[in-house]
């Protein structure tokens, strides 16, 4: 990033009462120790907020902040932590210290609800970005600008960096450390903080997608039957003839009740299903496949692996560890 032999500035923004707790550790993880060993830079790590002194992060837990804005302007790298999107507006004082470390050159990285601010800065203007799923639809409507993609970890646009929720942040400062000094720096990286240097597929793997529910009685029992036999061929056909409709009839009011199509209701099931048995049984993917409706392996990796952005065999290594770790716990 710089051939100088200075230390590269990186500042951490926060806010009172809003200082995301895990995005400010990782930021220190990854900035605020001495790495030099790994084939990492020297780092001028600090933390920056309007007006410097005691904060509060958003646990409660208070930290001295010695930064003012003024830091932005001689930084390398700039990175935020979550925003909160509702009672907070963030000042022009702020948003015109974004604007000028980025015109000065700095790369901005944003974890999780930070992408708020960038954006409400005019930074992601015509850019591809992402935040936590949860909070990318509320990105998209106020900032029509910005071309929202909730499915992934990160995104890079060069001198700007958008990262997704929670534990994104460690993806996607690792993959500033990959881009800025090397596969090797990142990988000797991730083993200091046990964690893989890589995270395949997005957050569309993390994301909860409940079924609708359904009000309509009749409508109802035909769903509740569909989900019970999955491994049958199920048409829109033999749906409709179960609600004694006709097909174009049954389509439309599955449609008003439910929100989707029978197509994409009986496939996020299917996939739903394909989910609980690959965490918590041992049947192979061939079994799970036939189990669940997608009558062969090669058709429910492809389906998977399109929805999930993962293979079920990477799903399954994830969420089956999770599920044993939980397990042991509770042991």
């Amino acid at each position: 990033m710089t051939a100088s032999g200075r230390p590269l500035v990186v500042s951490t923004v926060v806010a009172d009462g809003l200082v995301g707790s895990f995005g400010l550790g990782v930021a220190a993880e990854v900035f605020g120790y001495d790495r030099t060993a790994m084939g990492l830079p020297r780092f001028d790590f600090g933390l920056v907020t309007e007006q410097p002194g005691v904060v509060r992060t958003d646990t409660g837990i208070p930290i001295t902040v010695e930064h003012g804005l003024e830091r932005l302007a001689q930084s390398d790298i700039v990175t935020i932590t979550a925003w909160e999107l509702f009672s907070r507006v963030p000042t022009p004082q702020l948003l015109d210290a974004f604007r000028t470390a980025h015109a000065n050159g700095a790369l901005i990285v944003s974890q999780c609800t930070g992408a708020f601010v960038l954006a409400e800065a005019g930074l992601l203007d015509g850019q591809r970005a992402t935040t936590h799923w949860k909070y990318a639809g509320e990105l998209a409507a106020r900032y029509p600008a910005v071309r929202v993609d909730p499915m992934v970890l990160y995104v890079d646009n060069g001198s700007i960096i958008t990262g997704a929720g929670t534990a994104a942040g460690v993806d996607t400062l690792l993959h500033v450390v990959r881009r800025e000094w090397g596969a090797a720096a990142a990988n000797a990286l991730a083993r200091e903080m046990v964690v893989p240097p890589h995270r395949d597929g997005g957050q569309a793997q993390f994301i909860d997608a409940p079924v609708p529910d359904c009000e309509d009685d009749l409508l109802g029992a035909v769903l509740e039957w569909a989900a019970a036999h999955l491994a049958d061929d199920i048409s829109v056909d033999l749906l409709a003839r179960r609600a004694l409709m006709s097909p174009r009839s049954f389509a439309r009011r599955f449609k008003a009740t439910t929100g989707t199509t029978p197509h994409a209701w009986l496939l996020g099931q299917r996939l739903a299903a394909a989910e609980e048995l690959l965490e918590n049984s041992d049947a192979p993917v061939e079994e799970i496949a036939r189990l669940v409706g997608f009558g062969t392996a090669a058709g429910l990796r492809e389906q998977f692996t399109r929805r999930r952005g993962v293979s079920p065999r990477a799903y399954r290594q994830t969420f089956r560890a999770a599920t044993l770790v939980g397990d042991d716990r509770a042991a």
